[in-house]
């Protein structure tokens, strides 16, 4: 009896963190070795990703009868799921990049925000920038008015002055 409730204790877990996420992104890691896996987790902790394996058909078991039911296909395997609950780009972009130069992790598939998303959904996901860039974007675009009201301000003070310098 604790056997069956300490797996139940795990699919809720796996559960919860899928309703949680913002994005979840399902990874195979086989044939990566101890050291890369070990700087992969770190860079996902490094930026509150948590990244976790759990057992295939305890995983199948916490998604059954959800909108997400669909993933029980790519639940074969050594995978690894990368729950991102603050950032929705983070997840993908880091393992995207980690891929990059990693051949042996692969994506195998993601949800964004309650949908199950394609890999090319993930991958352009991954392009985008973070929370980070997108604030710095959003402020460079709120300053361009003002910086080009400051420089027509003084291109018409340069005139003024050249004109009384004229006369």
């Amino acid at each position: 009896m604790p056997n069956i409730e300490a797996k139940q204790q795990v699919v809720n877990e796996i559960s919860e963190k899928f309703n949680q996420s913002e994005t979840a992104v399902l990874v195979d890691y086989r044939g990566l070795s101890v050291a890369e896996v070990t700087a992969l987790r770190k860079e996902l902790r490094d930026n509150n990703i948590d990244y976790k394996v759990y057992k295939n058909t305890l995983a199948r078991r916490a998604i059954e009868g959800s909108d997400i039911e669909e993933l029980t296909d790519t639940l074969v395997g050594p995978t690894a799921i990368a729950f991102g609950t603050e950032d929705v780009v983070a997840p993908a972009k880091i393992l995207h990049n980690f891929a990059k130069t990693h051949e042996a992790l692969e994506v195998k598939a993601g949800v964004i925000q309650g949908k199950v998303a394609t890999l090319d959904e993930i991958k352009e996901l991954s392009t985008l920038p973070d929370y980070d860039g997108l604030v710095s974007m959003l402020l460079s675009v709120l300053q361009a008015p003002i910086r080009n009201l400051a420089y027509a301000t003084q291109a018409i003070a340069d005139q003024k002055d050249e004109a009384e310098a004229a006369e």
